[in-house]
């Protein structure tokens, strides 16, 4: 693969269904056109710095598996292990799971038999085969059959699908173009609490900091009770990183690729630095056009799009709200088009990288042993069919999304010892060749790693449901290593 493709991987990975869908949730706690953006400010900083921090131990160690083996490197196996063990539980599997039954859902705009309520086996709970995990099912296997074929025809998926998901995406900013709503904007970029005229519920675009579901920062900070304090809107943004990181995620997934990309030590850096980039000034663009079609605030019980508003756009879907809002009926469904088209890249792009991981572990024994052979074209095929395996029982079971909200936290920790990683690296391989050198470094690592560790701590705090869940997930892997390694020498 050359630099095109590589990039798209990161874009067609980071590209899912969360742009379309977590501005509502996070509208909802913020309360503030301000706030909104600055969370996705945030995210977006935070992802470049870890992208540009990536760039340099990707170029430096070009191999197959990726942030699996920056861990084992600067930390020690165990910690590669760790993740590779979390990423093939829950994270690359159940993201891929979630996804396509995303896809077969947003399907069911187009043929309403699609759907997670249309049951063909229901057993206990949310287990069984409806019709939607039953075209998630579908999709997953087409895609594991046509990667099997080589990486060539896997990325030439993944370009065709990145492609047009950007477009799709560039689409929805043109709309902002065309049709802005004066009400919202005057609503949402307004200096005051009041807009005269307007009927409407509206947010202050810099002064009101906390939304109707938001959290409260006086018991975090004892002593604190003003909602508008900078540190209660600081904290506020660290929570609500839960759905914008989500939705920005999986850019290091090109990294597991590293051993199929042509001139790995310029193309890895450069392909994490655009595809980020690019992806991310669409995300923040995108929430602009979503401020400028509708109000951030709204009813929960109004009838149309304008009154609900972004907070409470049906079902959380913002950009098929404004979508609508500019094209009438047949803008949900060309929002609807754009989703799948979205959606399948991304599965696409999570399974080709996805299986060079759980190959790097098996080549040291941390591993089932035939998930570390490739085939004739050079594919490793039996990991790709684990992984599938794995995915399809996680679609059957109704519980990847609980599942993923609980490694969110986990994923982030993660983050923060490879790129902790970094600095070890420095000093226990000084001379060791480095093609490319992490931009800002030292400062930016540092800083990421700040940030990053507020917002575990916050989360620790607010989200409790979601981190100790993923920290549990994470510890059952130690007993597993100490099994595994012992019992499975390393292969050369």
């Amino acid at each position: 693969m050359g630099l095109f493709s590589a990039t798209a991987i990161v874009m067609g990975s980071m590209i899912g269904s969360g742009i379309f869908i977590v501005s509502a949730d996070m509208s909802r706690v913020l309360g503030s056109p301000a706030l909104l953006i600055a969370a996705w400010l945030v995210t977006a900083a935070m992802t470049i710095i870890g992208a540009l921090s990536y760039g340099e131990l990707a170029a430096m160690m070009p191999r197959a598996g990726g942030q699996y083996v920056y861990l084992r490197e600067s930390l020690g196996p165990i910690w590669g292990f760790l993740y590779g063990w979390t990423l093939f539980l829950v994270i690359q599997t159940g993201t891929i799971a979630a996804v396509g039954v995303a896809f077969g859902k947003f399907l069911g705009v187009f043929f309403p038999s699609v759907s997670a309520g249309n049951w063909i086996w229901h057993g206990p709970g949310n287990i069984g085969l409806n019709t939607a995990n039953l075209v998630a099912i579908v999709v997953v296997t087409l895609l594991t059959v046509a990667n099997t074929f080589g990486v060539k025809l896997g990325a030439a998926v993944q370009n065709l699908f990145t492609s047009a998901k950007v477009l799709a995406l560039a689409a929805v900013v043109s709309v902002g173009l065309v049709a802005k709503n004066a009400t919202a904007i005057a609503a949402n970029f307004s200096g005051s609490n009041r807009v005269p005229l307007s009927p409407l519920p509206h947010a202050n675009f810099w002064l009101q900091g906390m939304g109707p579901h938001s959290i409260s920062v006086g018991a975090f900070f004892p002593g604190t009770h003003d909602s508008t304090t900078l540190v209660s809107a600081i904290t506020a943004v660290a929570v609500v990183q839960v759905g914008s990181l989500f939705s920005s995620d999986a850019w290091n997934n090109v990294t597991f690729t590293a051993g199929e990309i042509r001139n790995p030590k310029r193309n890895l850096p450069l392909s994490l630095a655009l595809g980020t980039g690019v992806v991310l000034l669409l995300y923040i663009l995108c929430n602009f056009v979503y401020l400028s079609v509708l109000p951030l605030a709204g009813d929960a019980h109004a009838t149309d799009v304008v009154g609900r508003g972004i907070s409470y756009a049906a079902q959380d879907r913002v950009a098929t709200a404004v979508m609508e809002k500019a094209f009438g009926g047949i803008g949900a469904k060309l929002m609807a088009g754009a989703i799948l088209i979205s959606t399948f890249g991304c599965v696409n792009g999570m399974l080709l990288a996805g299986a060079r991981v759980y190959y790097a572990m098996s080549r040291d024994g941390l591993f089932f042993k035939a998930t570390g052979k490739l085939s004739a074209r050079g594919v490793p095929v039996n990991s790709l069919w684990i992984q599938w395996g794995w995915t399809c029982l996680l679609c059957l079971s109704g519980s990847y999304g609980q599942l993923l909200d609980y490694v969110i936290f986990a994923v982030l920790i993660f983050y923060i010892l490879t790129i902790v990683g970094l600095f070890v690296l420095r000093r226990t391989q000084p001379d060791a060749p480095r093609p490319y050198r992490a931009f800002g470094y030292p400062v930016l690592p540092a800083l990421y790693i700040v940030m990053a560790s507020w917002i575990s701590v916050v989360l620790l705090r607010y989200k409790p449901q979601y981190t100790w869940p993923g920290l549990i997930l994470v510890v059952l892997g130690v007993p597993v290593y100490l099994v595994w390694s012992r019992s499975k020498p390393r292969e050369a």
